[in-house]
């Protein structure tokens, strides 16, 4: 598991490691714009528990 950053660049370009790495390693991806995060690519299981988690409250 992990954590990473990345640019909206870098992203675009390398999206295809980007799903891979969120989907067998497990790996949290920051997306950055300018120096500034603006999303985040995570694995399934840690979006479900979230938007559970989003819910209940």
């Amino acid at each position: 598991m992990g954590s990473g950053e990345m640019s909206v660049a870098e992203a675009r370009r390398l999206f295809a490691d980007v799903l891979n790495d969120a989907a067998v390693r497990g790996r949290i991806t920051y997306i950055t714009n300018r120096g500034r995060t603006i999303a985040a690519v995570v694995p399934v299981p840690i979006a479900e528990t979230a938007e559970q988690a989003q819910d209940e409250h």
